[in-house]
């Protein structure tokens, strides 16, 4: 059964609704950590502190080509795995 233009639109709004929703959550959690951490206390560009932010995800940023380059090899046997 095929869903009409306007319901459509409205699951669009819905969801719209719950990512904010989340995004929210998500700001606040950071936040609270940041100032638990002393970083309300700098006086630091907001582009900047962007820049840093992005740079700590990187770190934690799972299957990032920076990752598995720095990442080291396993060690392989002298007979090699059977």
């Amino acid at each position: 059964m095929r869903k009409s233009s306007s319901k459509i639109r409205e699951e669009i709004e819905r969801l719209h609704d719950q990512l904010k929703a989340a995004e929210t959550k998500e700001a606040e959690r950071i936040g609270r950590i940041a100032v638990k951490a002393g970083l309300g206390d700098f006086d630091i560009d907001e582009a900047k502190l962007g820049e840093l932010f992005a740079e700590i995800a990187g770190r934690f940023h799972t299957g990032g080509e920076k990752r598995r380059q720095a990442a080291p090899k396993p060690a392989q046997s002298p007979e090699g795995d059977a």
